[in-house]
């Protein structure tokens, strides 16, 4: 549909593209843009290699000297950045957390050590399944500290809130999370 709205002729190749079948798609694809074929990476929300698939194949074209050209599309990130409220000038995106709870702590608590003095807005993005957990780390490491939820960004159910990490806590634990989240917050203010 999309392929015939843009009146793209000719019957284009589509292949997928995610996490678990990247290593051996990356070949194919090379081999298509060596031979003069033009590839495009297309997600179907958000933008490409930010926290998607695509920076392994990107890293190869580049190592071979293979043209990537980015158009810019729809960010989560920048997107919930900028309408977040929180200083836009310092930010660190983490992307997801890790799964693991002592990694995922470790990294929290190696953020705040860092972000002393340069005190720049977290970023960092959830799923529903994961988001009680995280706030919880969060909790932890940081305190009670107001946070901004942002969820189904772009999309028709998209919502913001601002409260603390408490209150989220509370309220997710008795309704279960939907949506994919940005999590945002800036411990010095």
């Amino acid at each position: 549909l999309l392929l015939k709205s843009l009146k793209i002729g000719g019957r284009p190749m589509l292949i997928s593209y995610y996490e678990q079948t990247e290593q051996v798609r990356i070949p194919n694809l090379l081999n298509l843009l060596i031979n003069g074929e033009d590839v495009a990476l297309v997600s179907d929300s958000g933008t490409p290699t930010i926290s998607d698939p695509g920076f392994k194949l990107v890293r190869e074209c580049v190592a071979r000297n293979i043209k990537v050209v980015s158009i810019p599309g729809p960010s989560a990130l920048i997107s919930a950045l900028a309408s977040s409220a929180l200083p836009t000038d310092k930010f660190i995106f983490l992307g997801f957390l890790p799964r693991k709870p002592g990694h995922r702590l470790k990294l929290l608590e190696n953020l705040k050590s860092a972000n002393e003095k340069l005190e720049a807005t977290i970023i960092i993005y959830e799923a529903p399944h994961r988001l009680i957990k995280s706030l919880t780390s969060i909790h932890s490491v940081f305190g009670n500290i107001q946070i901004t939820l942002m969820r189904e960004l772009t999309k028709i159910h998209e919502e913001r809130i601002s409260e603390s990490v408490e209150n989220f806590i509370k309220k997710y634990d008795s309704q279960a999370p939907r949506g994919e989240f940005v999590i945002l917050f800036n411990p010095k203010i």
